[in-house]
Parts: C-alpha cells; sequence; structure tokens
C-alpha cells in the first residue's frame, strides 16, 4: 500500500506497498562533506548477532529476542521521526542520486533529460534567489482567489485545484488544496482501459480522527494546527488570522465528520460506485459540479467511480451552506501551505515546526540537499531512475531475485493447492490470478515521459505548479487509452516494493534489492527471511481481504464459493482480532480491521517466503551459521527486517492513520507459524505462545 495516508483522496487499497521503510529519507549535512565510513552499506542480510538481547526468551518476547541490543544503544536522528538499520542505505541512496544530479550540472546540455534534473534541482537549492523574489510567485494566485465572487465561480476553483494533486506525486513535502481527490487507473468493471475515480479529501490533517478524537493529544494537535495556520497566513499578508484560522479550522473539522473510516474505505465494494455527471447534481447537490468539471478540465468524462458516495454528497452539501469567504480562506491557506517550500525561509520554517516537530516529534528538519534530492525524484522521478538503474543495479542481482520470485510463486501455489477447506473451483481461480501475475523486478519496461514539464534553475515554485499540472496532464490523457498491465507505480531508487491489483502485477525496485534486505552472497535463509517474505509479502496482496476481491484480470469480481468466502472472512476476522489486542499506548491499541490487509499479506508471505526457502535446499540439509539452524536465521531476519524505532508522535500517528502495523507487532506474525514454535522451543505458559488452534492460517 502507498503510504500518505493524509492524502485523503487516494484509495490506498488498491496499490499496496510494504512500506517497510516509511523512514529513508537521510540525515546529513552536505553530501560533499559526508564520512565514508558512515556512508557504507551495511552487510547482507545474515543475522546480525549483534542486534540480539538473548537475555530475552524467544517464546516471551520475539521481536526484543532478535532486536533488543540495537533498540537499547540506538537513538532516532534529530531530523527523524524514525529510524532503523537501513539508514545507511538511505543515505547512500541519496548521495548517489546527488551525485547523479551534481553529474548531470557539470555535462548535460540544455534540453537534456539530465539538465532538466540539475535544474530541478538547482532551483530548491536557490535559497538567495527564493528569498529575493518573496511573495510574488504565489500573488496571482492569491489574487486569483479573491477575485471569487458567488459560489458558480468557487466550484469552478474548487475543481481547478484538483489538478493540483494527483496520485504520483506523492512526497512528503507537499500537500494540496483539494476538495476532491483524482485516480486514474483501470476500471473496476471495465478492466481494459483506464478511468477516473474520485476520493474524498479537504483534510489537511493526517485523518479524520485528528479532527475528531477526544483524546488530550489530539486535542492539543488541534489547538496547534489552529495556530499554525493562522501564522500561515499571517505570513502571506492577511489579516483578521486568528477569526481566519478559526472558521478554516470549523469547516475542515466539518469536513472531517463527512468523511468515511480508514477500515470502511478499504471495502472494495462499497467503493465501486459509477456515476455519470448527470448523477453528481442529483446525488450530491450543493456544488455547481458543471463548473466543477470545467475547472477540472473533465467535461468530456462521462463517467467516474466514486469511492466515498456519502462524502461526496455531505462535502458538496457544505460548499452550499458554508461561507464564500470561508471557503476563500480556506483554498488560500491550502494553497500557500502547499507551496511552503518554495516561498521564503520563514514560511517553510513555520511549515516545519508544526507537520515536523507538533506532527511528528522530529527536532529538526533534514539537510536542505536532501530535500532537494527527494523532490527532483518526485516530479522527475523515471528520469532519474533510468541513470540510477543503469549504474547501480547489475544484471546478477536482478537474475537473483527473479529466481526467487520464482521460487515463491511455487510455493504459493502449493500452499493453494494444499488448502483442505477451499472447493476446487475457487483454487483454480486462485491459480489463475498467481499465473497471470506481472513481476516487475528492478526497472519497469517503459518510462515516463516528462518532456511537457518545463523545468526553470530560477523559478522553483514555477517547477513545482508546472510540474503538477505536467502529471495531471499525462494523467487525463490516460483516460479510455488501453491500460499497460506492467507499467511501473514506483520509480527504481525507491526502496519500497508495491502490489497492483488492478493490474494484478507487483514492483520490486532496485532500492530495496540490495543490502541489508538482499544479498547473494548471503545465506538464503536469511535472505528468503528478508527480501524473500517482502516478495512474498506482494505476493499474498493478491489475495488479502481488498485483493482478494478482483479477479485474474483486475475486475472486481467475486470468484469465491460461498462456503470458501465464509471461511475466509471468519480467518481473516480472527487475524483483526488478534491484532486488535496489541497496545502500543496505554490508550491506543491497534485497530486490526484498518491493518487486515496488510498484516494478511505480512502473515501469508511469510509462510510462502519459509516454504520456498525450504524448497531452495533440494533437500540438503541447511547450513548452520553462528550456532544458529536454518529456521532460526530465517525467522531472525524476519524479525530483523522489522527492527526501528519511532517518536511517540510518529508512532501514534501510524496506529491512527496507516495501514501497516509498526513494526514491533508485524513481527510478531511468527506466533501464527508452527514452524517458530519448533525452531525457538516455544512452549505453553510463555507470553507469546498461541496454542495451535489459535493460530492463524490463511493461505
Amino acid at each position: 500500500m502507498k503510504t500518505a495516508r493524509n492524502r485523503p483522496f487516494f484509495a490506498h487499497a488498491l496499490a499496496c506497498a510494504a512500506i517497510l521503510f516509511p523512514l529513508l529519507t537521510a540525515h546529513a549535512a552536505d553530501p560533499a562533506k559526508e564520512d565514508p565510513a558512515k556512508l557504507a552499506l551495511p552487510t547482507g542480510p545474515a543475522v546480525k548477532l549483534s542486534y540480539m538481547d538473548r537475555a530475552v526468551r524467544p517464546g516471551d518476547d520475539f521481536y526484543d529476542y532478535a532486536n533488543g541490543e540495537w533498540i537499547k544503544h540506538t537513538e532516532i536522528p534529530a531530523d527523524r521521526a524514525r529510524t532503523t538499520p537501513a539508514l545507511p542505505l538511505a543515505d547512500e541512496m541519496d548521495k548517489r542520486v546527488a551525485d547523479l544530479i551534481t553529474e548531470a550540472a557539470k555535462s548535460a546540455p540544455a534540453g537534456d533529460k539530465s539538465r532538466k534534473i540539475a535544474d530541478l534541482y538547482n532551483s530548491f537549492m536557490d535559497e538567495a534567489g527564493i528569498e529575493a523574489k518573496g511573495l510574488k510567485p504565489l500573488q496571482p494566485h492569491l489574487a486569483a482567489i479573491a477575485a471569487i465572487h458567488d459560489k458558480r465561480e468557487l466550484a469552478r476553483a474548487l475543481g481547478e485545484t484538483l489538478r493540483a494533486d494527483v496520485d504520483a506525486l506523492n512526497n512528503t513535502n507537499f500537500h494540496t488544496p483539494n476538495l476532491f481527490g483524482l485516480w486514474v487507473a483501470p476500471g473496476f468493471n471495465e478492466v481494459e482501459h483506464y478511468t477516473a475515480y474520485l476520493m474524498q479529501g479537504g483534510l489537511r490533517l493526517p485523518d479524520r480522527e485528528y479532527y475528531l478524537s477526544d483524546s488530550a493529544a489530539m486535542k492539543d494537535i488541534r489547538g496547534k494546527y489552529q495556530a499554525h495556520v493562522a501564522m500561515m497566513l499571517k505570513l502571506a499578508g492577511f489579516n483578521d488570522t486568528e477569526a481566519r484560522a478559526a472558521r478554516i479550522f470549523d469547516l475542515e473539522h466539518a469536513i472531517a465528520e463527512k468523511h468515511i473510516s480508514l477500515a470502511e474505505n478499504d471495502d472494495i465494494h462499497k467503493a465501486n460506485n459509477t456515476w455519470t455527471q448527470a448523477d453528481f447534481a442529483a446525488k450530491a447537490p450543493g456544488l455547481d459540479w458543471v463548473e466543477y468539471f470545467r475547472g477540472a478540465g473533465l467535461t468530456q468524462q462521462k463517467s467516474f467511480i466514486v469511492w466515498q458516495p456519502t462524502a461526496f454528497t455531505a462535502e458538496s452539501a457544505l460548499v452550499a451552506s458554508t461561507a464564500l469567504e470561508t471557503w476563500k480562506d480556506w483554498l488560500a491557506y491550502h494553497v500557500v501551505d502547499a507551496y511552503a517550500i518554495a516561498l521564503p525561509k520563514a514560511f517553510s520554517d513555520e511549515h516545519f515546526a508544526f507537520f515536523g516537530k507538533v506532527l511528528s516529534g522530529t527536532p529538526e528538519e533534514r539537510a536542505r540537499w536532501k530535500r532537494g534530492v527527494g523532490l527532483v525524484s518526485d516530479f522527475l522521478g523515471d528520469d532519474v531512475g533510468q541513470l540510477y538503474a543503469k549504474r547501480y543495479f547489475p544484471p546478477e542481482s536482478k537474475a537473483a531475485v527473479e529466481a526467487m520470485v520464482a521460487n515463491i510463486k511455487v510455493a504459493f501455489r502449493k500452499r493453494i493447492d494444499g488448502l483442505a477447506w477451499m472447493n476446487p473451483a475457487t483454487k483454480a481461480e486462485a491459480k489463475a490470478k498467481l499465473d497471470t501475475l506481472y513481476v516487475g523486478v528492478g526497472y519497469g519496461e517503459s518510462w515516463h515521459d516528462y518532456s511537457n514539464h518545463e523545468v526553470k534553475a530560477d523559478d522553483l515554485f514555477g517547477n513545482l505548479w508546472r510540474g503538477r499540472l505536467s502529471e495531471y496532464h499525462r494523467q487525463l490523457a490516460r483516460l479510455g487509452a488501453p491500460i499497460d498491465r506492467k507499467e511501473w507505480s514506483m520509480t527504481p531508487q525507491t526502496i519500497n516494493a508495491v502490489n497492483l491489483p488492478l493490474q494484478n502485477a507487483l514492483n520490486f525496485p532496485a532500492g530495496i534489492l540490495q543490502p541489508p534486505f538482499f544479498d547473494p552472497k548471503a545465506p538464503a535463509a536469511a535472505n528468503y527471511g528478508s527480501i524473500g517474505a517482502v516478495i512474498g509479502h506482494e505476493i499474498s496482496h493478491t489475495f488479502d481481504n481488498e485483493g482478494s476481491a478482483f479477479d485474474s484480470e483486475g475486475r472486481v469480481r467475486n470468484w469465491w464459493t460461498p462456503e470458501d468466502l465464509a471461511h475466509f472472512e471468519a480467518a481473516t476476522g480472527k487475524l483483526a482480532a488478534q491484532y486488535d489486542t496489541y497496545k502500543p499506548f496505554p490508550d491506543l491499541a491497534l485497530k486490526g480491521k484498518q491493518t487486515l490487509g496488510e498484516n494478511i499479506a505480512d502473515l501469508g508471505g511469510l509462510a510462502a517466503a519459509y516454504d520456498a526457502y525450504k524448497f531452495s535446499l533440494a533437500g540438503q540439509p541447511a547450513p548452520v551459521h553462528d550456532g544458529l539452524s536454518g529456521d532460526q536465521q530465517f525467522f531472525l531476519a524476519f524479525a530483523q527486517a522489522w527492527a526501528g524505532k519511532a517518536r511517540a508522535e510518529a508512532l501514534r500517528q501510524q496506529v491512527l492513520t496507516d495501514g501497516h502495523s509498526p513494526g514491533r507487532y508485524r513481527a510478531l506474525e511468527v506466533r501464527n507459524l508452527d514452524a517458530w514454535y519448533a525452531a525457538f522451543d516455544v512452549q505453553a505458559g510463555e507470553k507469546q505462545y498461541l496454542a495451535p488452534a489459535d493460530r492463524v492460517r490463511i493461505w
């Protein structure tokens, strides 16, 4: 699943990423001054004995047994909300991209892709130029908002905000002022062509819970958010900012009351609502939809899939019932906040003071060059990716990972065949999904074209504005076109992986296919426990509570017998209940239904990776390393892949807003595998022991 729960329009159900390492934006002062020793990549995914706390019994707390010493002796960097042992890889990845940009700046001719990369980066690094321009780049946009005279013009302006936010731009530096959001993807029901999905939006805090929760922590954040809104307006030259901020917050609070919950948002069948343009006026009155679609450039689009119809009805009613001046203030604040990084330092400092310090608990902002690297990868990611893949992803790594993928697919197929509860008809459909699954390794077979994104080395604000518009036009051009099932949604330099159910496809970027997650020279047990479990995780998303709603062609269709579906829902409900018992805070437990899809994928992926590891031994005994059996290495590598520390604010935000459980609890999927008990002699009476009847078995 893609991250970014703070992008309220995005239906996270349809791009399920491992989200192993949400922190991967490293901290450093200057790439030229880095200590090479600190940037050296970790060794491969062999078990790290130094991480282990052998004073802890594996059956009492397996996560601390695997990672306890690392946790005790690791401090979260001042510019980070969380950290993991992958931090050196994150540092190295940023430095590699920075080096590619530096080389491009030295040698690329005008008009070349590499020159565009360098110019975008340089525009971000030109702090003096940004200060000198002051508010000038912003003023025309604020003037356009101020000139809105009635709700008809407001509807067009709201439509224009849609083009400011599209799924392909997912940089954590940005949000956009959209009441609703657009996603272009294969259709739920007509899978051969791209269609338009519309999503609920309008919020700036990460999720509705931040507006609605009665907890003291959330009330404190709401007060500080309102103060932040007032300060951003003040910096932009507005008067009466506290009153404006209060009205803006009240409006967002009203919008939050209309949003559906994250768990409900994942129900594909509830999301499958096709509306024609005429339906909007009848089903969601209050907004002038003709003008809205005109502003969005969507007048020719005959129909949309509306993901959260109740939210659309309610938010449209708010357009009618809320004063025009409040909506104008809301638009003004959001455009100021969205482009804070392209405005004088006071804006970006205030932005970080709230979203970095208050929301995530991060004391210091990342070095500017690191943020510049991230910005370039977001806006010109495939251009950077072509350079990265050519230099840093050797053919032997690609071949080795493809072999692992093949083994894990075989393991998954055997697991399907061995399901005593599943009828032959359902098994046949499940295996058809597996057989047609496209698995991309390293990088895609085609690249995005950014030729219509004009970049100027001295115009950061314009580069961001034009970049968003360029991507929006690219998305609109896809509407009605035949789908490309091999299209990638991640860049090669991304340290993550993703399942795309509508394409029945997986992406494993080059960024994650290196130490500490994968090393061809490492023991097979450790490789299968780390990257193998990631591969299995993404394959398992094809059959989680969301992926199982799609057939082998990516169409929403029930391919289950009633008996099989009932069994599946009972088993997944049992897993959700298991996760409901985990409490990261005394006042806050995990939400098993919210994280269900990811937990199913973790469990299925771990089981399939374990079987594949056993197949890879070809009947030979597993080598013992450092006194650890093969099975012990496998499970320890899995748990160590989830090692991490997070600030309390960031952890609380994850629990409230993310579909992924925190790493400590993801590692506890081992409790459901019989082989883990045998590997570590876990007995009844130990804290994490589950009786055989209580162990969840799905795939």
